[in-house]
């Protein structure tokens, strides 16, 4: 089994205006997955300077970052970027362009996770469902040119209200799953944030995470998975 989790952390300002790093982490801490794919994790000006320092990470979870930034201020790209438990292998990662209208992009690494080869991909989607379209087929057709196949999951802050809308992009290969209404954290109404399987993969559980920090911390409550590659 392997736990996965996706979460927009608005740039670790809560509800409250406060930027705290040290809460996110907290809550990180709180789900304890393998994986996880954070949204808004970097500044969108200037530097893009990573607001969950470098430091905080090594230090307070037991989780590393996927180098996957360009700029030496930032742990992302277009303020996606993954954490992974330091005891699995990174095998490649890679930087996503997707049609845009707003700042926008995907990342994706190939992973060793407890003997078990599986490609992670974390995206934040666009506001127009129209470029949401655009970028689903886009990056579908990236993953589906990749020399090497293999079982993949796809997770974020899809941005669609919708339950199915722009969704359908994924193809019949892919399972949309909806953990429960994630956004706004102060009252959940909206299930923005979602875990897309491969059909090699199985879901065995998943949920939204309310605890009372994660209600304050963001505006968006994190989800998470528990899933299988069967043998």
């Amino acid at each position: 089994m392997i736990k996965v989790a996706s979460y927009n952390i608005r740039k670790s300002v809560g509800l409250d205006r406060q930027r705290r790093p040290g809460r996110i982490l907290d809550v990180i801490n709180e789900i304890n997955a393998d994986i996880i794919a954070l949204q808004e994790v970097d500044r969108r000006i200037g530097t893009r300077q990573t607001t969950l320092p470098r430091a905080m990470i090594a230090a307070e979870t037991d989780l590393k970052i996927i180098d996957i930034a360009t700029r030496p201020d930032s742990i992302g790209w277009h303020g996606n970027a993954l954490l992974v438990r330091k005891d699995i292998d990174v095998l490649s990662l890679r930087r996503h362009d997707i049609p845009v209208l707003e700042p926008r992009g995907a990342i994706s690494a190939d992973l060793v996770v407890r003997g078990a080869r599986l490609r992670v991909v974390g995206m934040h989607l666009g506001l127009l469902n129209r470029f949401r379209k655009q970028q689903i087929r886009a990056l579908g057709q990236q993953i589906l040119n990749l020399d090497r196949p293999m079982a993949t999951l796809i997770m974020g802050d899809l941005n669609e209200w919708r339950p199915k809308g722009s969704l359908s992009e994924f193809g019949p290969d892919f399972t949309v799953t909806t953990p429960g209404p994630s956004f706004h954290s102060a009252r959940p109404v909206a299930a923005l944030d979602r875990i897309i399987l491969h059909k090699d993969l199985e879901l065995l559980d998943g949920k939204v995470h309310a605890s009372s920090l994660a209600r304050i911390a963001s505006d968006h409550l994190p989800i998470w998975a528990d899933i299988r590659k069967p043998v």
